[in-house]
């Protein structure tokens, strides 16, 4: 075997552990992506229940100011 070829050969394997060595990187940085991805949809829900949330309690608020009216209406109508 020549020189080229023996260096040839140490290069390849070289670069075969190199391969093998950044595989659990690869690994990481696609899991890493796929968090990435479901972090963002869980915030774009939390956004979401957010609004609602704060949508229900002006309802809440409004339906607890009409129903003080009829009460104070019912009260007045008895005579309390």
């Amino acid at each position: 075997m020549s020189k080229l070829e023996t260096a040839v050969a140490r290069l390849e394997a070289a670069l075969s552990t190199l391969e093998r060595a950044l595989e659990p990187f690869a690994r990481s940085r696609a899991r890493l992506a796929e968090l990435t991805k479901e972090r963002e949809a869980h915030l774009a829900r939390l956004a979401e229940l957010e609004e609602e949330s704060r949508s229900l309690a002006s309802v809440n608020e409004e339906i607890e100011g009409r129903l003080g009216s009829a009460m104070d209406e019912i009260r007045a109508v008895l005579g309390r």
